[in-house]
């Protein structure tokens, strides 16, 4: 796997991942050593090959989920939002859609966007995926092809492109930390 150091370079890239000691969500809390074979898994479920690519979806998801503390949206408080990358109730509908073992389970949610996120957050292996299954069925080649040179002109069209957010000193120095630890070259 393309993530072969973890779980002690995922604490590099998501420093409160070491435990989840006091997390005000509990439930929610995943450490770097549970976090890791989840990403592992989804990098090659959905072909994730370049540590560029590895280093964007790390740095998105532990920004996303305080490091890996919360999986829904806690601030606002959007419901249906979540995953560890945070994604919209419509993304969230849209990616479960793509599992086929969640076809009974969503058979009864139907529409209720809480009881879809719940069918993603309960399982580690669809919770973690999320990220990377949004980066190969949302962001065009070009991003792609980008994020495989590991620059930070590459990741910020990343972010501001594919995940239509604001590039912030926060979300940057994120990407920077999981750059370097993923051996990203010129980091």
């Amino acid at each position: 796997p393309i993530f072969k150091r973890a779980p002690g370079s995922l604490i590099a890239m998501a420093p409160n991942s070491k435990t989840c000691a006091g997390a005000q969500f509990a439930a929610e809390c995943k450490t770097a050593a549970q976090a890791a074979p989840f990403i592992n898994t989804s990098f090659k479920t959905y072909g994730i090959t370049s540590t560029g690519e590895a280093a964007a979806l790390i740095s998105l998801m532990a920004f996303e989920s305080g490091d890996f503390k919360y999986n829904i949206n806690r601030f606002p408080g959007r419901p249906g939002q979540g995953t560890r990358n945070m994604q919209m109730p419509a993304f969230n509908m849209e990616y479960a859609k793509s599992i086929p073992a969640l076809k009974d389970g969503l058979a009864k949610a139907g529409t209720d966007v809480k009881a879809v996120l719940a069918l993603l957050t309960s399982n580690g292996e669809y919770d973690f995926g999320s990220a990377a299954w949004f980066m190969k069925t949302k962001c065009d080649a070009k991003v792609r092809s980008g994020l495989k040179t590991g620059t930070t002109d590459a990741w910020k069209m990343y972010i501001t492109e594919c995940i239509g957010t604001t590039v912030t000193a926060d979300r940057q120095a994120g990407w920077e930390k999981a750059a370097k630890a993923m051996g990203v070259p010129g980091h």
